[in-house]
């Protein structure tokens, strides 16, 4: 009877152990399929956002081509407006900038003190976690000596660590006001013995830009030997534009924005490019490439690069004697050479700027070599060998760069030669990644810490957390494709030889990628995006079903309605850059002439009569101008999403 009993009891045990091993192993299947989710929709978030910012260095190209064309187009002289290429000799000096602006009696926010000090950084931090706004007197204030310090700046910040004083190397924050918060929280604010480095991509994408900007500042300025900011590609007012700070200051300062935005691209300019730790880590914002030369970076006159879209320009046309203005307040002499002040060295050599584009821009990869980054239109890809070259030549031991998010806040690659360090949490979407920053001291491992700020989704199982992301992404990329349908459409119809409104999963992934050119698993993505058949065929118009691009007028043909939701951003950028008066209004044939040179450029094949006849219907009182902020907000995407909105309907994995 004991032998029976025992029998059962190892039954029994070997029964509950087998039911914990296939619930584990089912829990493990689980979380992998979810992980994977995420990862497809970290991809398509990732791929658009790269997608855009080759949209933003195409631009680069397009003005030099405009600075080139457009004097010819106007020959009566032209006051066009380049925030871009005013000198500093032209900026209004201090007066007109902070002492004429007054601090009424009624304001109820924080009151600065100069010269500052810490109880001024406390101050800050705790009208900012009130939501209160610096006025503008302080915020350019702050701007001013903050610049003034930059000034007598090197290039590289050289910094040295000791047990006792290690430092924090911080990445993107992008307006994430609540990790900066975060971070001095759980790391303790700057002081003399509690260094930090900012390492570039303060601002845009996030809603609090402004606030972290003027904390950072604030803190330099009373911690100027312990507190490092480093540039990164969106200090960078053309950058601004099209990503979100420009419109946060507008919004946030409707009087002094203006100003504020014309003091901010110098403050830009001025930052330092790099930051050299204990003689052996270098720290950049993006990276580098195997023509980096360290020796050139340290010399080169940094406050020269205004902006990565305005590249170096030297023409040879044949001007008249006299300069001439061209529309982006730009001055050609004689030889069509750009100047500003009648310095011919107001601008860096080709070389020189190639050398910043690679170290704000520039990504690693596991392959060996070096190659232009096609992702994000600017800098390159590097490899292992190049990072151990570029290490050896100058002794150095590591890079430390930004740029990029990843998952878990950090990633190690290159044999451990190269660290990315992303401190901006729930990048993309609640729950998309964790923030990290790092900590160093001499002789020692590099030690990482991540957080993640947490709101809503907190208390929300992961599953949902995830089916949030994929909506988001599944979204976008959503529109993304309505703003191709017209090509999409033709490339489907291509395939389809028998007619039938189908194609195979395989073709109507190859169209996608073809047309899109985002590099994206869409065999994987197929059944969150298309109507599939019972034999395994994609219905390719359900492409684009649930969703459409608002027409502003029935008039307008589809193809151009497409064109111009898609280059909406890059239309408004190259605007506002002509909208001398900043009235946000432009002539009838200043829009044809830039929609000719647009077209042009781009390639985009739209009869010119049906851009100038939208535009003739878009001149609602008849006067001649088009309000072009208000012609491009028409165009906007409507989602019909109460069936994607369902958590189980989308799946990414």
């Amino acid at each position: 009877m004991g032998c029976s009993s025992s029998s059962t009891k190892t039954r029994r045990s070997d029964t509950s152990l087998r039911a914990a091993l296939i619930i584990q192993n089912w829990y493990r299947g689980y979380k992998a399929r979810l992980k994977a989710r995420q990862h497809y929709a970290l991809t398509i978030f990732q791929s658009i956002e790269y997608a855009d910012e080759q949209g933003q260095m195409q631009l680069s190209t397009f003005f030099s081509f405009m600075l080139e064309n457009y004097t010819h187009i106007h020959k009566e002289e032209l006051e066009l407006r380049n925030q871009s290429l005013e000198s500093e000799q032209d900026m209004r000096d201090r007066w007109d900038y902070v002492d004429s602006i007054d601090v009424p009696d009624s304001y109820n926010g924080p009151r600065l003190q100069f010269p500052l000090t810490c109880t001024d950084i406390d101050l800050l931090l705790e009208a900012f976690k009130e939501q209160q706004i610096l006025h503008a007197h302080y915020v350019l204030e702050v701007l001013f000596e903050t610049k003034k310090v930059l000034k007598q700046m090197p290039n590289f910040t050289h910094i040295q660590t000791s047990p006792s004083k290690e430092v924090t190397i911080c990445g993107d924050l992008h307006g994430k006001l609540d990790d900066l918060f975060l971070i001095f929280y759980k790391n303790g604010l700057p002081s003399e013995r509690n260094p930090y480095v900012f390492n570039g991509d303060f601002v845009d994408r996030g809603k609090n830009s402004i606030e972290i900007l003027m904390i950072l500042c604030v803190s330099f300025l009373v911690y100027p030997n312990d507190l490092h900011l480093n540039r990164g590609n969106h200090e960078d007012f053309m950058m601004n534009l099209r990503y979100g700070f420009t419109k946060e200051i507008l919004h946030k300062y409707k009087l002094h924005g203006k100003r504020i935005l014309q003091i901010l691209e110098e403050f830009y300019a001025w930052l330092p490019i790099g930051t050299i730790v204990d003689n052996e880590i270098l720290v950049i914002h993006g990276g580098i490439s195997e023509t980096t030369d360290l020796n050139l970076l340290h010399r080169v006159e940094r406050n020269k690069m205004k902006s990565v879209l305005i590249p170096p320009t030297e023409t040879n046309r044949d001007h008249d004697t006299d300069s001439k203005h061209n529309k982006v307040g730009v001055t050609f002499n004689a030889h069509g050479r750009i100047k500003t002040n009648g310095s011919p060295t107001e601008h860096l050599t080709k070389h020189e700027w190639e050398q910043i584009i690679d170290i704000l821009w520039s990504d690693p990869r596991g392959k060996n070599g070096c190659f232009p980054n096609t992702c994000r239109g600017g800098g390159c890809y590097f490899g292992p060998d190049v990072t151990s070259k570029i290490l050896n030549k100058y002794q150095l031991k590591m890079l430390i760069r930004s740029h990029e998010c990843k998952p878990e806040g950090y990633e190690i690659c290159h044999d451990g030669k190269v660290v990315t360090i992303f401190s901006a949490s729930n990048y993309y979407e609640e729950g998309s990644n964790r923030g990290a920053y790092i900590k160093l001291c001499s002789g020692t491992t590099p030690r990482f810490f991540q957080y993640q700020v947490t709101k809503a989704t907190c208390f929300q199982p992961l599953r949902q957390r995830v089916d949030t992301m994929e909506n988001s992404a599944i979204k976008i990329l959503r529109e993304r494709v309505i703003s191709r349908k017209s090509d999409l459409t033709r490339a489907f119809q291509l395939q389809d030889h028998r007619k039938s409104g189908k194609l195979s999963v395989s073709q109507w992934a190859f169209c996608m990628e073809n047309i899109l050119g985002l590099n994206l698993p869409w065999r994987s993505l197929s059944s969150n995006l298309v109507n599939i058949d019972q034999n395994g065929n994609v219905e390719y118009m359900s492409s684009f079903q649930n969703i459409r691009i608002e027409k502003p007028v029935q008039e307008a043909h589809s193809t151009l309605v497409e064109t111009l939701y898609r280059y909406r951003s890059d239309l408004e950028i190259i605007f506002n850059a002509i909208d001398t008066d900043h009235s946000g209004l432009i002539s009838m044939e200043e829009f044809r002439a830039m929609w000719k040179l647009f077209s042009s450029h781009y390639n985009v094949h739209i009869d010119d009569s049906q851009v100038n006849k939208l535009a003739n219907i878009m001149d609602l009182n008849k006067d001649g101008s088009i309000d072009f902020n208000e012609f491009l907000k028409a165009f906007y995407v409507v989602h019909r999403y109460e069936d994607l909105m369902k958590p189980d309907v989308t799946n990414l994995g």
